[in-house]
């Protein structure tokens, strides 16, 4: 066993039944790994239980919420949300991740497609990337027009005060990785034929695109950082404390009782 001062609240997570599972599950027993992995559990399943307190609240007071998720590719966002929505109830909330816009939608208003998909009263609706894919993935990959980018940047602002404006809490989280723990990821994602399928054209682009995302992205969180609307950067490198900053800060956002 490596060498590790441990005091009784270690002991006691430890002895616990998620601790002996995190100690006994690996024929190498490594302490340090696995009080780490019981204290990242333990705190997850708190603010679980606080996320079901907040969306009970939400449904008896008719509450609407946005939360959108953005970052680079392979940041984390889906496994942020499948933690947030483990135990919420399903009937009063939805996943939106849109695919490629239709005909009919390249040629109607941009931001009607997502306000389709917007939350009824008692509501929380998710956005696995959202209507900022025209300020940094569109862009950068000629899937719009130079005019189409301006005019998007000059609405977005009037667009989420409106929303706000509905009673509706906005919520603007983005993950940012490194470009090394993005090139680490992609790589264990292609090892592993139960993830393949996530790896996109648009990702397999990403690395030698990186600068240009950069650029986009920064002058995304200058122009739409505002009162009523401002942005959560979290450093996701390391994928469970993103997690938790990230459930975290809508506890932090949304005051419910």
């Amino acid at each position: 066993m490596n060498d590790i001062n441990l005091d009784a609240e270690d002991l006691k997570l430890l002895n616990s039944k998620i601790g002996l599972h995190a100690l006994l599950r690996n024929k190498k027993v490594d302490l340090s790994k696995a009080l780490n992995e019981v204290k990242y559990i333990t705190e997850l399943k708190k603010n679980q239980e606080e996320l079901i307190k907040l969306q009970k609240w939400l449904i008896k007071e008719n509450k609407k919420i946005v939360i959108l998720f953005e970052g680079q590719d392979a940041a984390g966002k889906g496994g942020a949300i499948r933690r947030i929505t483990q135990y919420i109830n399903p009937r009063h909330f939805n996943i939106v991740a849109l695919d490629i816009p239709t005909e009919d939608e390249r040629n109607q208003w941009f931001f009607q497609r997502y306000i389709n998909h917007l939350p009824r009263p008692g509501e929380i609706v998710f956005f696995d990337r959202s209507w900022y894919n025209r300020a940094v993935v569109e862009p950068v990959n000629d899937f719009c027009t130079q005019k189409e980018y301006e005019i998007f940047m000059s609405q977005v602002n009037n667009f989420e005060q409106m929303l706000v404006q509905s009673e509706t809490y906005l919520i603007k989280i983005y993950f940012s990785i490194s470009k090394e723990e993005q090139a680490k990821r992609f790589k264990e994602i292609k090892n592993n034929p139960l993830k393949r399928w996530k790896i996109t054209p648009v990702d397999e682009k990403a690395q030698e695109l990186w600068d240009e995302y950069t650029s986009y992205k920064k002058k995304m969180f200058e122009v739409t950082t505002t009162e009523h609307a401002p942005w959560k950067i979290i450093e996701a490198n390391k994928k469970s404390s993103a997690r938790l900053e990230a459930i975290q800060y809508i506890l932090d956002t949304i005051p419910y009782e």
